[in-house]
Order: structure tokens, then C-alpha cells, then sequence
């Protein structure tokens, strides 16, 4: 896995590095099957201070661009404390990425079946073109 981190208007500290580095590892879970298989994944995360003159409010803004494969996972936050925007990309991705890998597997699932049922002669209908 590649990670990419990148700061704007403000200094990457280390603990803001290991900080971001410990969440994105944290999808490695998701990841490793993938990487296993001989895909590539790259990590781009930024983390920014979203202007200097900001006093309140939402100030840090972060964002995660993950490539599995050539399928593009994105989320961006803006919060008021930095890691609190850093731990709301990492849940929407993997939310993201768990809901994608769930529809993969929900999809092969239902065309098998589909099959199946062909061949024990229950339905005439042809999984391949959906047509009787």
C-alpha cells in the first residue's frame, strides 16, 4: 500500500502523521485481500487548515482519495478538531469500501443462483442474457 499525506496552510507534525497513518492502517483489513491478489492501492490523504483567518467554526478540512484497481473511494470532513475530521473520512471510507465489496459479492451470489436454477432445468430464463 502507497500513502500519500499532504499538509496545507499548516505544519504536518509527527503526531498528526502517525495519527493519520494508524487510521488509514486501520482499513488495511479491507485492503489485504486486494493486495494479496496483486492489486495495487494507493492512499492520498490531505489534511488542511482551512483558512489562517478562521477563528471558530470549521477549521480543518481533510480529505482520502483511495485507488483500488482503477475504482476511486473519496471522502472529504470538515471539522473543528483535526483528528475529529481525520476519524470521520476514515468511517465514510470504510463504509464506502465495505458497502462496494458487499454488492460485489451480493451480485456474484445472485448471478450463480440464477445459474444454478438454469441448469436444474426451474427456470428457463438465461442468466447470461436475461431473456426466456
Amino acid at each position: 500500500m502507497l500513502i500519500n499525506l499532504k499538509s496545507t496552510n499548516m505544519e504536518l507534525t509527527p503526531a498528526i502523521h502517525d495519527y493519520v497513518i494508524k487510521r488509514v492502517t486501520n482499513l488495511e483489513k479491507l485492503l489485504s485481500k486486494i493486495e494479496e491478489k496483486g492489486g495495487e492501492v494507493n492512499v492520498n490523504f490531505e489534511v488542511a487548515k482551512s483558512t489562517n483567518h478562521h477563528k471558530s467554526g470549521e477549521v480543518f478540512h481533510a480529505d482520502c482519495l483511495i485507488n483500488i484497481r482503477g475504482e476511486k473511494f473519496y471522502s472529504s470532513a470538515d471539522e473543528e478538531d483535526m483528528y475529529a475530521a481525520i476519524d470521520r473520512v476514515k468511517e465514510n471510507l470504510f463504509r464506502e469500501i465495505s458497502k462496494n465489496k458487499d454488492r460485489k459479492q451480493t451480485l456474484f451470489r445472485r448471478g450463480a443462483q440464477s445459474v444454478k436454477k438454469m441448469l436444474k432445468g426451474l427456470s428457463k430464463r438465461n442468466p447470461f442474457t436475461s431473456k426466456y
